[in-house]
This record gives structure tokens, sequence and C-alpha cells, in this order.
């Protein structure tokens, strides 16, 4: 794979930059010949035109034979070869073969034709003729040069959890090339705090073996009116692995480099995203639930969101929750003031999708986690009591809902990936603090190979982000909506979170 230039985009706004197409023509007429000379024809390619296309357009080409020294003959015209990805475009002649009988040359457009599965790249696309004599032209095959630009066909959204850059992106590259990446922070007594490192995972010598919060209260201690200045108010726990008695400043720490390498790799090939923020101002359960719905309010009426993790005690999540299982809603003022049963009933992109004909699947780790969105969307989540257990059942829970998610992998070696897909790892292999084992990144990895050894790598995305902040300190100051009138105010935006566009 080429290396390419690291790009930045700005707050959820995603920029996926087409191939920029380039064709050129080369190849030369034929010089007088002497008296006495042998008849021949010579072939010359104009320029494709337009000069940029993209995968399932066309582009075409002025082909002339010109007749030498008294030559008479009818001429084919060929593709003789054609170079670059697989499928390769195809080309075809509005005349052949061509019939020259005098001293005037003959033309036939060539028209190149690509498809919507024609891979961005360079292709050599090489011309030539042949007459009755087997007779090729004098001036040999013209070739012309082609970059198509390539359409995505596949969109893979990978969800990790609870990071932000400065936490988890703690990479001299990318902040030698321009990313905003902090080494130390200011916290509510005003003192610069630097950031130390620790290990993602749960092993070692320097075990991340404690959780911040990241529920809306405290984002409001951490924000502190624009501040920044509150990370070291956040909760930490367990009590034992936390100040006084570990870790003094839990909330400032960054992970370390050699556990996170292939996130590095990916960020410095593809597409590093340092000014993405979460959407909520709070933790995994909304998070979710706006990555599959844009939104995360009870119904498409309301405005109230859904703010929290289920309630305490609650070991299951969405319509299959147990009984007097809620979750707390906020309201435009940002007040947490009411609270409902965790089961909502509001479109999401899925139905976008279904109404388009374009394919999905969600794949999850379990049905009841508070990451898998889909089982608190009621037409989703079609509830029955099997066995005496509440259970997610209905077309798109049986036939879009996969789990255990490491079946994406199956999926994508059995050429069976979807349109659109959405994978959520497990404990063991997110981001979360203090439940991963530190494979991750190696997870997120397996899931770009699969694809890049595959056919699909040609015209598929894959955009890597992670839910929430997590409780870990970031510098960078979001936008906060609390006029109480617009969308999403007394919620919206939180803290930033890392993006990476493959």
């Amino acid at each position: 794979m080429s290396r390419r230039r690291l790009l930045f985009v700005s707050s959820a706004v995603l920029g996926l930059s087409a191939l920029v197409l380039s064709l050129s023509a080369c190849g030369s007429s034929s010089s007088a010949a002497p008296v006495g000379a042998a008849s021949s024809y010579a072939l010359t390619a104009a320029a494709l035109k337009p000069g940029s296309v993209t995968a399932g357009s066309a582009s075409t080409s002025t082909i002339t034979l010109t007749p030498a020294n008294g030559y008479t003959g009818s001429v084919s015209l060929s593709c003789s070869s054609i170079t670059g990805g697989i499928p390769t475009p195809t080309c075809s002649f509005s005349a052949s073969p061509i019939t020259i009988t005098g001293t005037a040359p003959g033309t036939s457009t060539l028209t190149v034709s690509t498809s919507s599965s024609t891979p961005g790249g360079n292709y050599t696309i090489t011309v030539t003729g042949s007459d009755a004599k087997n007779s090729a032209p004098s001036n040999g095959p013209q070739a012309l040069a082609l970059t198509t630009a390539a359409v995505i066909q596949h969109v893979v959204v990978i969800f990790q959890e609870n990071r932000t850059p400065d936490n988890l992106f703690h990479d001299s590259v990318l902040i030698s090339r321009g990313a905003d990446i902090a080494s130390s922070g200011v916290n509510s007594l005003g003192q610069t705090i630097t950031l130390s490192p620790i290990d993602l995972g749960t092993a070692g010598s320097n075990p991340q073996n404690y959780d911040l919060s990241h529920a809306n209260s405290a984002f409001v201690s951490m924000y502190d009116g624009g501040k920044m200045n509150g990370a070291d108010l956040i909760p930490c726990s367990p009590v034992a692995n936390c100040p006084p008695n570990a870790h003094p400043n839990p909330q400032f720490m960054y992970v370390n480099p050699s556990d996170v390498q292939p996130y590095f790799a990916l960020a410095e090939q593809y597409t590093f995203g340092d000014r993405m923020f979460q959407t909520n101002e709070g933790p995994s359960f909304p998070a979710h639930q706006f990555i599959l719905s844009g939104t995360s309010a009870p119904t498409a009426t309301s405005d109230l969101f859904a703010a929290e993790n289920m309630s305490v005690g609650a070991t299951i999540a969405g319509c299959i929750a147990t009984a007097g299982t809620t979750v707390a809603l906020i309201d435009p003022s940002g007040k947490e003031s009411s609270s409902q049963y965790p089961c909502f009933e509001h479109a999401t992109l899925t139905d976008l999708l279904d109404a388009a004909a374009i394919s999905w699947r969600y794949y999850a780790p379990t049905a009841g986690s508070i990451w898998t969105a889909p089982d608190a969307i009621e037409h989703i989540c079609q509830q029955q009591t099997i066995n005496g257990t509440l259970t997610c059942t209905g077309p798109d829970w049986t036939n879009n809902v996969i789990i255990p998610e490491w079946q994406v992998l199956e999926d994508i070696a059995n050429g069976q990936l979807t349109q659109v897909s959405w994978v959520i790892p497990d404990g063991a292999h997110s981001d979360h603090a203090e439940s991963n084992n530190g494979s991750g990144p190696s997870w997120v990895a397996s899931i770009v190979n699969a694809v890049g050894n595959s056919p699909y790598w040609a015209n598929t995305a894959i955009i890597i982000t992670w839910d929430d902040w997590g409780g870990w300190y970031d510098h960078v100051a979001p936008t906060v909506i609390n006029d109480g009138v617009s969308w999403g105010s007394g919620y919206v935006y939180g803290f930033r979170v890392p993006l990476v566009v493959v």
C-alpha cells in the first residue's frame, strides 16, 4: 500500500476524497516514407475525454488511421491489453473494422467504460490495429493512461470504547504532522499536570486497573464552563486503585505507544481526525443510540434524551431489560429530570437503509448489552418471552443483528459483507478501561486486514471511532449547546474522541 499524506478532518464531518483522474495519450505518426516504400498505415489516439471520471462512468478517444504510400485495406481495432486493477475497464469502438480506400484517414470513437466495481488506481490501455494481412500500425500500438476514482460501495463503522485523542494517540508522528495532542493539562486547582503513560490493558507492569466515571456529571465537572480544568474531579474506582491509594492523577494519563501501534499505523497511513466530538455528554448507552439513530431520545417528537447507562444494579439493557430497569432522561436545560424503561420507538439509520434497499448488519457481542444499540429499538427488538426469558425477535433482529461480533470476519472472507456494517467489540477486545485485555488495537486491525485482503478493499470505507471520552483528560473544549431551545440543548456536544478513516 502506498503511504498517503496525513489529513485532518473537522468535527463529525468526514470527507472521503476520490482519487484524481489523469488521462494522457502518447505516440506519434510515422515520418514520410521514401519513394518506393511499402504501403502502411499509422494509428493515433487522441486524449481521452473527459479527463476525469468516477468508476461507473465512461471516457472517449478519437482513433485515427492514416494511410501512407497508397495503402488500402480494412483494419480491425482492439484494446490489445489493459493493465491495472480488477475488474478492468472495457473497450468498445464506434466503427471496427475501418476500411481505407484512398488518401483520407479513417476514424473511430473508442469508449473506455468502467463499472461501479472498478477499483481506483492507474490503468494502461493499449490500442492497436490489424488488417487482413495481420499488418499492425507502422508506429506501433498506442497507450492511454487512466486513473479511476473508485465508488464507495461498502461502509464499515467500527465503534470502540472510551478514549480521547490526548489519551490514546500520543503519537510523535501524528504530533509532528500537526495533530492537536497535549502532553499536559490543568486541574481544578490551576496546577499543570504532565500526562503519564499507562497500559491500555489490565496486565503489565503499569496496569490500567481502574475506571473513571463518564456520566453526565463527570462531563460537567471536566468541562467546567469551557475551561476544561475539572478532570481531577471525575470519580475513580475501585477505591484501592485510585487516589489516595494509587495513581495520584488517574485522569491525566496517556496509553503507552507500544500498546496501540496498530492504531498509529492506520492513523499515520490513512486519515486521522483530531476534531471529532462525541455527540452526547455522557456514557456508552446513549452514545451507541446516537451511532445507530442519530439520537438517544425515546421518541421522534421528544425533546428529552437518554443521558446515562442503566439504573444501578441493572445488568440487561434495552427492550429486554428486567422490569424496574430505568434510564435517566435529560431535558433541554441540562437537568436529569425524569427516567423511563430503556426501550424506545423512533426511526433509525437502518430504516433509511431499508427504504433505499441498502443492505446492513449490526455485529454485536450480546443481546441486552448497553453497546448493542438495536436492542433498545422496539421495532428492531420485538421482545417476546421465550422459555421464561424476555428475548429480542423480529426480522431485522434475526437477519441483520449478528451475534457474536467476530462473525464479521467470516462474512468478509465468504463474500457476504453488507453495504453498511456496524461492528461492536466485546469487553476484552474493547478499549474500555479495566475490562479490556489489551487486544483492542489488534482486533480492529484484523477487520481492516480482512477487508484489505479481499475484493472489498477496492470500494470500502472503514470508519473507526470511539463511543465516548471515558473520563480521560482532553484539552480541547467542545461546542456546548445549552439554550433550552435548539436540538440537543442540554446534552450536546461531548468531548473529543479519536477518528480514523481507512
